[in-house]
Protein backbone atom coordinates (compact mmCIF):
# COMPACT_ATOMS: atom_id res chain seq x y z
CA UNK A 1 0.00 0.00 0.00
CA UNK A 2 2.62 2.25 0.96
CA UNK A 3 3.81 2.43 -2.86
CA UNK A 4 0.45 3.09 -3.76
CA UNK A 5 0.38 6.44 -1.65
CA UNK A 6 3.25 7.18 -2.75
CA UNK A 7 2.26 7.52 -6.24
CA UNK A 8 -1.24 9.22 -5.08
CA UNK A 9 0.97 11.96 -3.38
CA UNK A 10 3.17 12.62 -6.33
CA UNK A 11 -0.38 12.60 -8.55
CA UNK A 12 -2.13 14.96 -6.50
CA UNK A 13 0.65 17.83 -5.19
CA UNK A 14 -1.14 20.54 -3.76
CA UNK A 15 -4.47 19.75 -5.51
CA UNK A 16 -7.53 18.34 -3.41
CA UNK A 17 -9.36 14.65 -2.70
CA UNK A 18 -12.90 15.38 -1.83
CA UNK A 19 -14.93 12.79 0.01
CA UNK A 20 -18.53 12.14 -0.13
CA UNK A 21 -21.12 9.72 1.27
CA UNK A 22 -24.29 9.26 3.41
CA UNK A 23 -23.82 9.66 7.33
CA UNK A 24 -21.81 6.37 8.75
CA UNK A 25 -20.19 5.45 5.51
CA UNK A 26 -17.07 6.91 7.14
CA UNK A 27 -15.51 10.56 5.63
CA UNK A 28 -14.16 11.53 8.30
CA UNK A 29 -12.60 8.35 9.50
CA UNK A 30 -10.91 8.11 5.84
CA UNK A 31 -10.15 11.16 5.53
CA UNK A 32 -7.96 11.89 8.37
CA UNK A 33 -6.13 8.53 7.72
CA UNK A 34 -5.38 9.80 4.12
CA UNK A 35 -4.55 12.69 5.02
CA UNK A 36 -1.86 11.33 7.29
CA UNK A 37 -1.15 8.66 4.77
CA UNK A 38 0.00 11.69 2.28
CA UNK A 39 1.36 14.34 4.62
CA UNK A 40 -1.87 16.54 4.00
CA UNK A 41 -4.18 18.93 5.77
CA UNK A 42 -8.28 17.36 6.32
CA UNK A 43 -11.40 20.11 5.86
CA UNK A 44 -14.64 18.59 7.13
CA UNK A 45 -17.25 21.45 6.63
CA UNK A 46 -19.24 19.86 9.41
CA UNK A 47 -16.11 20.39 12.18
CA UNK A 48 -15.82 23.90 10.45
CA UNK A 49 -19.77 24.65 10.82
CA UNK A 50 -20.16 22.84 14.23
CA UNK A 51 -17.05 24.90 15.21
CA UNK A 52 -18.83 28.32 14.28
CA UNK A 53 -21.76 28.00 15.47
CA UNK A 54 -20.58 27.40 18.84
CA UNK A 55 -18.32 30.26 18.74
CA UNK A 56 -21.72 32.74 17.26
CA UNK A 57 -24.13 30.89 19.82
CA UNK A 58 -25.73 29.58 16.54
CA UNK A 59 -27.53 26.44 15.76
CA UNK A 60 -27.92 26.16 11.93
CA UNK A 61 -27.11 22.31 11.27
CA UNK A 62 -27.98 20.95 14.28
CA UNK A 63 -31.87 19.85 13.35
CA UNK A 64 -29.93 17.70 10.07
CA UNK A 65 -30.24 20.29 7.71
CA UNK A 66 -27.33 21.63 5.61
CA UNK A 67 -26.03 24.94 6.33
CA UNK A 68 -27.21 27.19 3.70
CA UNK A 69 -25.11 28.17 1.06
CA UNK A 70 -24.43 31.40 1.86
CA UNK A 71 -23.18 30.98 4.98
CA UNK A 72 -21.21 27.73 3.51
CA UNK A 73 -19.64 30.41 0.97
CA UNK A 74 -18.60 32.89 4.28
CA UNK A 75 -17.50 29.88 6.77
CA UNK A 76 -16.46 27.20 4.70
CA UNK A 77 -14.48 28.54 1.58
CA UNK A 78 -12.03 31.73 3.19
CA UNK A 79 -10.08 28.48 4.53
CA UNK A 80 -9.14 27.03 1.13
CA UNK A 81 -6.64 30.42 1.50
CA UNK A 82 -5.21 30.13 5.02
CA UNK A 83 -1.33 30.12 4.50
CA UNK A 84 -0.98 27.32 6.77
CA UNK A 85 -2.43 24.63 3.67
CA UNK A 86 -0.62 26.68 0.82
CA UNK A 87 2.10 23.97 0.56
CA UNK A 88 0.12 20.61 1.32
CA UNK A 89 -2.65 18.59 -0.40
CA UNK A 90 -6.38 19.00 0.93
CA UNK A 91 -8.58 15.77 1.69
CA UNK A 92 -11.89 17.57 1.87
CA UNK A 93 -14.90 15.86 3.88
CA UNK A 94 -18.00 17.21 1.85
CA UNK A 95 -17.06 20.26 1.01
CA UNK A 96 -20.16 22.09 -0.85
CA UNK A 97 -23.33 20.03 -0.08
CA UNK A 98 -26.09 21.41 -1.84
CA UNK A 99 -26.25 21.49 -5.55
CA UNK A 100 -24.62 24.54 -7.20
CA UNK A 101 -21.69 24.77 -4.37
CA UNK A 102 -19.83 22.44 -6.12
CA UNK A 103 -18.64 25.12 -8.91
CA UNK A 104 -17.69 27.83 -6.45
CA UNK A 105 -15.65 25.11 -4.49
CA UNK A 106 -13.95 24.14 -7.73
CA UNK A 107 -13.16 27.26 -8.32
CA UNK A 108 -11.75 28.66 -5.10
CA UNK A 109 -9.39 25.93 -4.94
CA UNK A 110 -8.36 25.96 -8.30
CA UNK A 111 -7.51 29.80 -7.38
CA UNK A 112 -5.81 28.54 -3.85
CA UNK A 113 -3.89 26.33 -5.86
CA UNK A 114 -5.55 23.22 -4.33
CA UNK A 115 -7.31 22.02 -7.55
CA UNK A 116 -10.25 19.38 -7.13
CA UNK A 117 -8.61 16.70 -8.44
CA UNK A 118 -11.25 13.66 -7.66
CA UNK A 119 -13.92 13.26 -5.98
CA UNK A 120 -14.64 9.94 -3.71
CA UNK A 121 -18.28 8.49 -3.61
CA UNK A 122 -18.24 6.26 -0.81
CA UNK A 123 -21.29 3.83 -1.50
CA UNK A 124 -23.27 2.63 1.35
CA UNK A 125 -27.15 2.28 1.04
CA UNK A 126 -29.50 3.57 3.03
CA UNK A 127 -30.81 0.68 5.19
CA UNK A 128 -26.40 0.03 5.94
CA UNK A 129 -26.72 3.61 7.02
CA UNK A 130 -29.33 3.07 9.68
CA UNK A 131 -28.06 -0.43 10.91
CA UNK A 132 -24.66 1.66 11.44
CA UNK A 133 -26.36 4.28 13.61
CA UNK A 134 -28.13 2.01 15.73
CA UNK A 135 -25.26 0.18 16.20
CA UNK A 136 -23.12 3.19 16.90
CA UNK A 137 -26.23 4.76 19.36
CA UNK A 138 -26.20 1.19 21.19
CA UNK A 139 -22.52 1.00 21.58
CA UNK A 140 -21.53 4.42 22.24
CA UNK A 141 -18.68 3.97 19.86
CA UNK A 142 -18.38 5.84 17.38
CA UNK A 143 -18.72 9.48 19.45
CA UNK A 144 -22.02 10.25 17.47
CA UNK A 145 -22.96 13.97 18.10
CA UNK A 146 -25.83 15.04 20.74
CA UNK A 147 -28.33 15.84 17.80
CA UNK A 148 -27.79 12.53 15.98
CA UNK A 149 -28.95 10.49 18.76
CA UNK A 150 -32.58 11.93 17.49
CA UNK A 151 -33.35 9.46 14.68
CA UNK A 152 -35.57 12.29 13.16
CA UNK A 153 -32.45 14.25 12.61
CA UNK A 154 -30.42 11.11 11.45
CA UNK A 155 -33.48 10.54 8.62
CA UNK A 156 -32.88 14.47 7.81
CA UNK A 157 -29.37 14.51 7.43
CA UNK A 158 -29.76 11.19 5.25
CA UNK A 159 -32.85 12.96 3.38
CA UNK A 160 -30.60 16.43 2.85
CA UNK A 161 -27.78 13.93 1.09
CA UNK A 162 -30.29 12.35 -1.50
CA UNK A 163 -32.25 15.28 -2.22
CA UNK A 164 -29.38 18.22 -2.08
CA UNK A 165 -25.76 16.08 -2.02
CA UNK A 166 -26.91 13.27 -5.17
CA UNK A 167 -26.94 16.37 -7.95
CA UNK A 168 -23.74 17.29 -6.79
CA UNK A 169 -21.84 14.41 -7.23
CA UNK A 170 -23.71 13.31 -10.61
CA UNK A 171 -22.11 16.72 -11.71
CA UNK A 172 -18.65 15.27 -10.61
CA UNK A 173 -19.31 12.77 -12.43
CA UNK A 174 -19.89 14.09 -15.59
CA UNK A 175 -16.88 16.21 -15.44
CA UNK A 176 -15.27 12.78 -14.82
CA UNK A 177 -13.72 13.40 -11.30
CA UNK A 178 -15.91 11.10 -9.54
CA UNK A 179 -14.66 7.50 -8.34
CA UNK A 180 -17.05 5.83 -6.76
CA UNK A 181 -15.88 3.14 -3.52
CA UNK A 182 -17.31 0.47 -1.74
CA UNK A 183 -17.85 1.22 1.62
CA UNK A 184 -20.46 -1.39 3.18
CA UNK A 185 -16.95 -3.42 4.74
CA UNK A 186 -14.86 -2.95 7.64
CA UNK A 187 -13.33 0.30 8.30
CA UNK A 188 -9.63 -1.16 7.28
CA UNK A 189 -10.89 -2.29 4.15
CA UNK A 190 -13.03 0.99 3.30
CA UNK A 191 -9.35 2.63 3.55
CA UNK A 192 -7.64 0.40 1.05
CA UNK A 193 -10.69 0.72 -1.25
CA UNK A 194 -10.35 4.10 -1.34
CA UNK A 195 -6.06 3.81 -2.07
CA UNK A 196 -6.74 1.14 -4.45
CA UNK A 197 -9.35 3.14 -6.59
CA UNK A 198 -7.11 6.16 -6.23
CA UNK A 199 -4.54 4.96 -7.46
CA UNK A 200 -6.30 3.48 -10.56
CA UNK A 201 -7.85 6.92 -11.27
CA UNK A 202 -4.52 8.84 -10.66
CA UNK A 203 -3.01 6.57 -13.24
CA UNK A 204 -5.86 7.07 -15.73
CA UNK A 205 -6.17 10.21 -15.48
CA UNK A 206 -2.39 11.61 -14.99
CA UNK A 207 -1.80 15.41 -14.49
CA UNK A 208 -5.55 15.87 -16.16
CA UNK A 209 -7.36 18.43 -13.75
CA UNK A 210 -11.59 18.95 -14.78
CA UNK A 211 -12.33 22.36 -15.81
CA UNK A 212 -15.92 23.95 -14.71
Amino acid sequence: MEEQLQLIKKWLGTGSINIFGLPMSGKDTVGVRLAEAINGKFLSSGLIARTLEKSTNQNITGGGKLMPSNLFYDWVLPYFEKKELWEYPLVLSSIGRWEGEENQVMSVAKASGHPIRAVIMLQLSEQDAIERWEAAKLLNDRGLREDDTNPEVFQTRINEYREKTVPVLRHYQELGLLVPVKADVPRDQVFANVVEALTSFASRTGDLVAEL
